[in-house]
């Protein structure tokens, strides 16, 4: 370990301890040698300050400007840091100036002892998301092979009686079984059928 530490001693898991340290960080202006936590954006607009010096120091860090109104404007957004850039001494200053946040402050875990195994800063990262994402794309994966098997379960015992009804019904029009369910669709059939054929019918006499 480098730098300034705290042991922290809890009976919290370890992965939780982290996710609260995660929700407890703000997001706060810069100093010089700090890390963007996200791309850093200056929208176009007023920046309230008057012409001056102050015009100078936005061209320097690439913000284009124009006056207006008495006031100095950004003429168009303007990226000015990437997530885990470097802030410079002038940029911080520029950012502050325009109320601008882009650092994060607040605790984060390097590594955590617990029942005899050592977890790492990287391991300790959780993505909830991710995680609910995965476990959704997994569930419906199993649902799906359930249904392809027809392997009964609680969750998709429905399902597969929509399915078995439907196949049975189907079955039962194409062998024109005649039951309370399809006697209605093997009568439109039929007729549907019988229209067909004497329009065959009468090709043929015309035909001739």
């Amino acid at each position: 370990l480098e730098g300034s530490n705290i042991y922290l001693f809890t009976d919290l898991n370890p992965f939780k301890l982290a996710l609260l340290l995660e929700k407890g960080k703000v997001i706060t202006t810069a100093k010089s040698g700090d890390i963007a936590a996200f791309d850093v954006t200056v929208p176009a607009g007023n920046t309230a300050q008057p012409p001056g010096p102050i015009i100078s120091q936005l061209n320097a860090v690439g913000l284009p400007t124009r006056i207006e109104s008495g006031s100095v404007w950004i003429s168009k957004d303007t990226l000015v840091a990437e997530k885990g850039d470097v802030i410079s001494e002038r940029l911080a200053s520029i950012l502050s100036k325009l109320g601008i946040k882009p650092v994060e402050a607040g605790l984060a875990m390097k590594v955590a002892y617990d029942e005899n195994l050592i977890i790492t800063e990287e391991q300790l990262r959780i993505d909830l998301n991710e995680i609910r994402r995965s476990i959704e794309n997994a569930h419906a994966d199993a649902f799906g092979l359930s249904l392809s098997v027809a392997y009964p379960t609680k969750e998709n015992m429905e399902t597969l009686m929509q399915i078995a009804h439907q196949e049975a019904y189907a079955l039962a029009i194409d062998a024109v079984i005649s039951t309370k369910e399809t006697i209605k669709d093997l009568i439109g059939k039929a007729h549907v059928e019988m229209l067909s054929l004497s329009s065959a019918s009468s090709r043929l006499l015309d035909d001739e």
